[in-house]
């Protein structure tokens, strides 16, 4: 009898610490965290100011094919990998693999991007009393996927949920985007949602299919929108 009621402890104690993760992760990639993401457009506000998008299905095209192209094959493998390397407690592939990130950002704009919001989320877990977060506060070569990777591990956050969790994050910054700067209704956003968010497991499932040699890629349309950005005389969205 001892040992059926131990049985049922531990299976609560199981759910509880997934119903925690699960929640922790909805934590991360709530657009209420205060990291600046919303700020950011990548490129979608020139995109838009040029005339390449001008309704929903070029905005679903934009963005579709930015999941296929760069997050699945730069982004996603390389978040895993850093999840990887903070598990194991490599803090020298955490920075190897951080560095070759950044030398994947081919604009400025996405560079500064990057180490702006990798440094915010930093300085919020250090707030938050996680450790191990304040070096990275000013470490120049602190990307966002570098400290989601970290939060996750420490928050217990299982890997191909953690990727799912960053791809989903990336896809509803950029219909806001859309929504603001097209413009696009609401219902016009969360239709755009809907169809995206179908492709997300299976790009999840293809980027952590990927070896290293593997990982790499470049949108063309991407880094100009992005430098034109950085140019541009009026805009909604950081540079």
């Amino acid at each position: 009898m001892k040992f059926y009621h131990l049985s049922r402890s531990k299976a609560r104690i199981t759910v509880m610490v997934t119903d925690l993760a699960l929640l922790r992760l909805l934590q991360l990639v709530s657009p209420g965290l205060p990291i600046g993401m919303y700020s950011y457009s990548q490129g979608f506000e020139r995109a838009v100011d040029d005339g390449w998008l001008t309704n929903a299905a070029d905005t679903g095209d934009w963005i579709g094919g930015l999941m296929d192209t760069c997050l699945t094959r730069i982004d996603l493998p390389i978040l895993t990998r850093l999840y990887d390397a903070w598990q194991c407690g490599n803090i020298e592939k955490v920075e190897f693999w951080t560095r070759t990130l950044i030398a994947c950002r081919e604009t400025a704009e996405l560079r500064a991007e990057d180490r702006h919001t990798g440094q915010a989320l930093a300085r919020l877990l250090d707030s938050l009393a996680v450790a191990d977060m304040q070096a990275w506060i000013r470490k120049p070569e602190a990307t966002l996927a570098t400290i989601f990777g970290f939060a996750a591990v420490n928050w217990g956050i299982p890997r191909r949920e953690t990727a799912i969790g960053y791809l989903w994050s990336w896809l509803e910054n950029q219909v806001v985007c859309a929504v603001k700067l097209v413009p696009l209704g609401q219902a016009a956003g969360q239709r755009l949602l809907t169809d995206l968010a179908g492709k997300v497991p299976v790009l999840v499932d293809e980027a952590l299919s990927l070896s290293d040699d593997d990982i790499g890629g470049s949108a063309f349309g991407l880094a100009l929108a992005s430098s034109r950005h950085e140019m541009q005389y009026s805009r909604l969205f950081r540079s």
